[in-house]
């Protein structure tokens, strides 16, 4: 845990011991960008003062830092806004984000979470509802501990009883003004006198808040609980870090890893519970991917539906990708939200269409031709793969060809979860990254928040369904959707 730039190492409660002050990693690296002939210039800096990016880069990551000189009070209350963020909706361009704002002793005040896309931050959730059991909003501007802080929206909460409080929040308070005001700046008005943070906001235009509530002279301390926070939002943090949905195909197979039967018969290779398990999973996502040979030969409806065929509340947005487009009559027509059609083998473009759009997530259920063609192109970020206790033997596997030739160039893999649903194995697993992939997907979100998708395909990027190049495949879209705000802002 760390203590963010500016701010005083001391607690409200007493913790005696935590990291010192030191620049933020972003702030650092940006600084040595802006300045790129430092280094340079002066050769013998770090050979001078080893300790130096060690002690400047100390909240890489903050999680790998010792929680140990935490307030329990302040661990205790981190996991409860972790368990009040699942409140939220799973999908939606907007993370699920937990508050639990305590008394200067570690009391309970009051709670709040993320509702979801228009709806205020889990800060401003829990502001609200502590003025509703305290005494009306203090009107005196000067009561604030923070002699910097700028006015809050008329809209913002200021209950009395926040002056002098700690905020325990599961991710950075936001730094950016779009449909509701910056968390940070309602902290402030408030009066938070302290603030703890899991995760960082990588947001280009949301993250920073932590800067803005030091400058105001809240002290503020992140990485509590930092690895269970990016579990919880592993996907919203990858696709937002990325700048592309986070993908997860999903394949059901025999024990022998065959798809369907060799007369092409599929249904059902797996048991109920494993089916259910389907449903909720494209009930948490924002769209649910097929390709055009999986719509003509399943005609599936592709919809999010409970063991008796009732439509879930949620229902993700069908994207068909492929040049045959969809046939009339397919049961996606009658799906309650408008599918999105692309003629086109560029899958990069397709993604980062969808990016643009507000689209964080990708279910992706085509068959092994647009599932092989994702891997292959490394834009895979989860497999969900159930086994079922069957032997089906035949060709038809649940992948085609990768490209692999050699064991030297398999796939790695790394598990998450081996669950038994019914008589199924549900297995998860996440690709190894490697250090160059972690660079790229950096830079790209640093650099772009939305790479331009012809600029991809003049350059060939992409491989999609089988072909080799997607420069000749231009990004078609049949049934376009209103672009929503792509900001995290609510």
């Amino acid at each position: 845990m760390t203590a963010a730039p500016g701010t005083d190492s001391s607690s409200l409660l007493g913790l005696a011991s935590v990291a010192p002050a030191v620049p933020s990693e972003v702030a650092t690296r940006s600084a040595l960008a802006s300045t790129p002939g430092l280094l340079a210039a002066t050769p013998g800096l770090l050979a001078a003062t080893p300790g130096l990016l060690a002690a400047t880069l100390s909240s890489t990551p903050p999680s790998a830092l010792s929680t140990e000189a935490v307030p329990p009070a302040i661990i205790a209350a981190m996991r409860r806004a972790i368990e009040l963020s699942q409140n939220g909706p799973a999908w939606g361009i907007n993370p699920q984000v937990g508050c639990v704002l305590l008394s200067p002793d570690g009391e309970t005040l009051a709670e709040g979470w993320h509702r979801g896309a228009g709806t205020p931050h889990a800060e401003v959730d829990a502001l609200t509802n502590l003025a509703a059991m305290t005494l009306p909003p203090a009107t005196d501007a000067s009561a604030s501990t923070c002699t910097d802080a700028a006015p809050a929206a008329s809209t913002t909460p200021t209950p009395a009883a926040a002056r002098g409080a700690i905020a325990v929040v599961t991710l950075e308070p936001c730094n950016h003004v779009g449909r509701t005001g910056p968390c940070s700046q309602a902290l402030i008005a408030a009066g938070i006198a302290e603030v703890y943070f899991a995760v960082s906001d990588p947001g280009a235009s949301s993250g920073g808040g932590a800067d803005t509530l030091a400058a105001a002279g809240v002290r503020v301390h992140s990485g509590v609980l930092a690895d269970e926070v990016e579990q919880s939002i592993h996907s919203w943090l990858t696709a937002t870090r990325t700048g592309r949905p986070f993908v997860t195909v999903k394949w059901a197979s025999s024990l022998d890893g065959r798809a369907a039967a060799a007369d092409g018969t599929s249904q059902w290779v797996t048991g109920s519970d494993a089916r259910a398990d389907v449903h909720a999973r494209r009930s948490r996502s924002d769209a649910i991917l097929v390709g055009t040979g999986t719509l003509a030969i399943d005609d599936p409806s592709l919809t999010a539906r409970t063991p008796e065929g009732t439509l879930l509340p949620h229902q993700p947005v069908a994207v068909v990708i492929g040049e045959r487009g969809i046939h009339p009559g397919a049961a996606v027509l009658d799906h309650p939200e408008p599918a999105l059609e692309f003629r086109t083998h560029d899958l990069p473009a397709v993604l980062d269409d969808l990016f643009a759009r507000g689209f964080r997530s990708a279910f992706v259920e085509g068959g092994p031709t647009l599932a092989s063609a994702l891997l292959a192109a490394g834009l895979v970020d989860e497999l969900v793969v159930y086994v079922a206790p069957l032997l089906l033997g035949g060709p038809r596997t649940a992948l085609t060809d990768l490209g692999i030739t050699s064991m030297v160039d398999a796939r790695q893999l790394d598990f998450v979860s081996v669950d038994l649903l019914g008589p199924d194995l549900r297995l998860v697993a996440r690709p190894r990254r490697r250090a160059t992939d972690v660079t790229t997907t950096t830079s790209r979100a640093v650099t772009d928040d939305h790479t331009d998708a012809s600029s991809r395909a003049a350059t060939g990027r992409g491989l999609g369904l089988g072909e080799a190049a997607a420069a000749t495949s231009p990004l078609t879209l049949v049934t376009p959707k209103e672009t929503p705000d792509v900001h995290r802002n609510h």
